[in-house]
C-alpha cells in the first residue's frame, strides 16, 4: 500500500467523500477535515505530502490555512480547491506556496489524478537531495533560460510557469538588466501561444508618433512618408505574445490607446477609419515603480490595474549571489566553449555586487573571454572595474608556487629570481598561475618603463620596429600553441594578415 497521505479539507462532506473513494482507489491513505481545528489536530497526528484545501470555509479561509499548513509541514504539497474562483485568488495562493488549484465542479476526473500525482511525487522529492526536477526545466532550456538554484529566482520561474497557459496579462517588474525580456519569451514558450509571434517592442525607445505607428500601424497617406499601408505590432501579433518593455515610459496619448486596446480587443490603424479585432497577450515590463508614478500622475491608474492581472518580480543579482557562478560559465561557454573560469575570478565575481546586474555580467564576462589568451579567464582578464584585490590570497599566505621567504615580506629581486627562475618551480604552477604570471610581467614591463621614463632614465635601445614585430608574433604564437585563430585574436589582426607575417619572418612552428 502507498506511503503517500493525502489531506482533504473541505466542508462540504459529499467532496470529503468524492476524494476519499476517487483517491483511496489509487492507493493513497487518505485523511478528511471539514474544519480548521479537525485540519490542525490531523496535522499534529500524521505528514502528509499533498494536501487539497478548499478556499471557502465556515471558520477560516483557504489561504490562512494554506499558511499554518506550510508552516507546519513545509514539503506538504498544498492544491487550492476553489468555486469562487478568481486569477487574483490563485495567483495569491501560488506565491504563498500553494502546488496549484483546482476549480469547482470538478469535470476531468483524469486531470485531478495527474495533478495529484505529480504534488504526491514532487512532496516526497522535496528536502532529499537535490532539488527536485521542475516540470519548467525542459522549457527553460529550450529558451537559453538560465534559471539558477535561488529560490526566490525559482519561485518566479514556477508562478510564471502556471500562469503561463492562462489567458490573462502580466506585469514584469525589476531592475534594469534583470532578465525581464527572457522571462516574458519563458511565458510565451511554456503557453498555448508558443507557435504564434512574441514581438517585443521598447516602448521608452521610440518617440511618441512613431512608437503609436508601430503599435497600431498606419493608412497609406496618415502622414508625411507614409507611402504606403503598413500593419502595426498589435495586428503582427495576433493569437501571440507582445512584449511591451519600458511601458512606464510610454506617453499619456499612448496609454489611452492601449487601454482601449487591452478593454476591447479592438484598435485603429494611424489615419484609418475602420477597427480592427486583435488576440494578442500582453507580457509588459518596467524598473519604474508604477504605483509611485500613480501617485505622481505619470501613469493611467486603469491601465496599469489592465496589465497587473499578475505581477512578477524578478529578484536583482545581488539577491541570487549562488546563481553568479553559473551565469558567469554560461556567458563563457556561449563565446568559448574550451574556455574555463579560474576559481579566484569565481570568487571575484561573487564578491561583486552587479549594480547592472546580468546585463553587465554577460558584457564583463563576454570582454574577458575576448582578453583571455589561455585556457581559463583569470582576474586580470575581468579589467580594472572588478579589480583584483578580492581575489588575492588572505595576508601571509603564499601564493602557489611561492615560498613562504617569498610572502613573508622578506622580499627581494635576488630571491625573486632565485626562485621564479627554476624551470622546477614553473613546472609545479598551474596554466593559470603561468598564464597569470606571464601577463604580470608584461603590465610589470610597461610600469617599468613609464618609471624609468619618468626619471630621465632611458633602457636598452629597443630592437627595430620589424624586429620587434617579429619577436611579438613568435612569442604570441607560442603563447597560443600556433593556434592560428586564437594568436590572430590575442594580436588583433585578420587570420590572413598573421599568415602574411609568419610567411614574411619565416617563422616555424611545430
Amino acid at each position: 500500500m502507498s506511503q503517500t497521505r493525502i489531506l482533504i479539507i473541505d466542508d462540504e462532506a459529499d467532496v470529503c467523500t468524492f476524494f476519499r473513494r476517487l483517491l483511496t482507489r489509487k492507493g493513497y491513505q487518505v485523511t478528511t477535515a471539514v474544519n480548521e481545528p479537525q485540519a490542525l489536530q490531523a496535522l499534529e497526528q500524521e505528514s502528509f505530502q499533498v494536501a487539497l484545501v478548499d478556499l471557502k470555509l465556515p471558520d477560516t479561509d483557504g489561504l490562512t490555512l494554506l499558511q499554518k499548513i506550510k508552516a507546519r509541514q513545509a514539503a506538504c504539497e498544498v492544491i487550492i480547491m476553489t468555486g469562487f474562483s478568481t486569477i487574483k485568488t490563485a495567483v495569491q495562493a501560488i506565491q504563498l506556496g500553494a502546488y496549484e488549484y483546482l476549480e469547482k465542479p470538478f469535470e476531468n476526473i483524469d486531470e485531478i489524478e495527474q495533478l495529484v500525482a505529480k504534488a504526491a511525487s514532487y512532496g516526497t522529492q522535496a528536502g532529499q537531495g537535490p532539488l527536485p526536477r521542475e516540470e519548467w526545466q525542459d522549457i527553460a532550456r529550450a529558451t537559453g533560460f538560465q534559471v539558477g538554484q535561488s529560490p526566490a529566482m525559482r519561485r518566479v520561474v514556477s508562478l510564471a510557469f502556471k500562469i503561463a497557459t492562462k489567458n490573462i496579462n502580466i506585469l514584469i517588474q525589476g531592475k534594469t538588466g534583470t532578465g525581464k525580456e527572457v522571462l516574458a519569451r519563458f511565458v510565451h514558450a511554456a503557453s498555448h501561444r508558443a507557435g504564434q509571434p512574441f514581438i517585443p517592442v521598447n516602448c521608452g525607445a521610440l518617440p511618441e508618433n512613431l512608437l503609436e505607428s508601430e503599435l497600431f500601424g498606419h493608412e497609406k497617406g496618415a502622414f508625411t512618408g507614409a507611402n504606403q499601408t503598413r500593419k502595426g505590432i498589435f495586428e503582427l501579433a495576433n493569437r501571440g505574445t507582445l512584449f511591451l518593455d519600458e511601458i512606464g515610459d510610454a506617453s499619456p496619448q499612448i496609454q489611452v490607446k492601449l487601454l482601449r486596446v487591452l478593454e476591447t480587443g479592438e484598435f485603429m490603424r494611424v489615419g484609418g477609419e475602420k477597427s480592427i479585432r486583435t488576440d494578442v497577450r500582453v507580457v509588459a515590463a518596467t524598473n519604474v515603480d508604477l504605483e509611485t508614478a500613480i501617485r505622481e500622475k505619470n501613469f493611467r491608474e486603469d491601465l496599469y490595474y489592465r496589465l497587473n492581472v499578475v505581477r512578477l518580480e524578478i529578484p536583482s543579482l545581488s539577491e541570487r549571489g549562488e546563481d553568479i557562478s553559473q551565469l558567469a560559465e554560461f556567458f563563457v561557454q556561449q563565446q568559448n566553449p574550451q574556455l574555463g573560469i579560474a576559481p579566484a575570478t569565481l570568487r571575484l565575481l561573487e564578491a561583486h555586487h552587479w549594480p547592472g546586474n546580468i546585463r553587465e555580467l554577460a558584457n564583463t564576462m563576454r570582454r574577458a573571454v575576448a582578453l583571455c589568451p589561455g585556457e581559463a579567464i583569470l582576474p586580470a582578464h575581468l579589467g580594472g572595474k572588478l579589480g583584483t584585490r578580492n581575489a588575492d590570497p588572505g595576508e601571509g599566505q603564499p601564493r602557489p608556487g611561492e615560498s613562504a621567504a617569498v610572502s613573508a615580506g622578506e622580499f627581494s629581486l635576488e630571491r625573486f629570481w632565485e626562485h621564479f627562475g627554476k624551470e622546477e618551480t614553473l613546472q609545479k604552477m598551474t596554466a593559470g598561475e603561468l598564464t597569470q604570471m606571464l601577463h604580470s610581467l608584461g603590465g610589470l614591463e610597461k610600469k617599468l618603463l613609464a618609471v624609468m621614463a619618468g626619471k630621465g632614465l632611458a633602457p636598452s635601445p629597443r630592437q627595430e620596429l620589424k624586429e620587434t614585430e617579429k619577436e611579438t608574433i613568435r612569442k604570441a604564437l607560442e603563447q597560443n600553441r600556433w593556434n592560428i585563430t586564437r594568436t590572430a585574436r590575442a594580436l588583433g589582426i585578420a587570420r590572413n594578415t598573421l599568415h602574411r607575417k609568419i610567411k614574411r619572418y619565416d617563422l616555424q612552428g611545430f
